[in-house]
């Protein structure tokens, strides 16, 4: 049952909900996310080392090839950095929903659960829009390099996919960060229903 307490749109039942999918996927993902960021940064520092080694050379193509391949991985782990942290913002709110369900279970009153806000849904949809532009850019990077290695590009031609592709990565940072404070400010939201809450069910015990 859907019921609207003060400016808060809640479901209504006799014990505490568990988690929904998104917050599940969170307490899972977070950890591997943030692991999975650390092996993209360091994967980008050796390939700079590596390509500050070709510059030295005078190897242009290689130098060129490797600074796309460096650039994949560094974004690759600001990809998996962005996706962590807003896992474990989705993790935090499970635990809001949960905790907050469990103790208006104990204290014997009925179970008023916050139904997902405007701001979680599009926390949800922008945070999947910023990671699949970012993980294309990533994927383009890898095909450039590939193609400057096999020589079937120039570089003149591979500077200007550089340009495009850094466009679409700040676009696509600028997106995951306006995601992540929606979804800081969900938590915001949810903080402020849990007391409301807290106070009505002391009031009623």
């Amino acid at each position: 049952m859907t019921t609207t307490t003060h400016e808060f749109e809640t479901e209504t039942s006799t014990k505490a909900l568990d988690v929904n999918v998104p917050q599940k996927a969170g307490r899972t993902l977070w950890a591997p996310a943030f692991a999975m960021s650390l092996v993209g940064f360091v994967a980008g520092m050796i390939l700079a080392i590596v390509k500050a080694t070709a510059i030295a050379d005078g190897d242009a193509v290689l130098a060129a090839s490797l600074n796309n391949y460096g650039i994949a991985a560094m974004f690759f782990g600001f990809t998996m950095v962005f996706t962590g942290i807003s896992f474990a913002i989705a993790r935090i709110l499970g635990e809001f929903r949960v905790g907050g369900g469990r103790t208006q279970e104990a204290a014997g009153s009925e179970v008023k659960t916050l139904k997902m806000p405007v701001t979680a849904k599009a926390f949800i949809g922008l945070m999947a829009m910023a990671m699949m532009i970012l993980m294309a850019a990533v994927i383009a990077h890898v095909v450039v390099g590939a193609q400057i290695n096999s020589e079937s590009m120039t570089l003149l031609d591979a500077e200007q996919w550089d340009l495009w592709l850094e466009a679409a990565r700040r676009f696509a940072v600028s997106l995951y960060l306006f995601a992540i404070a929606l979804g800081l400010g969900t938590i915001i939201y949810v903080i402020r229903y849990q007391s409301i809450r807290i106070r009505e069910v002391a009031n009623t015990t």
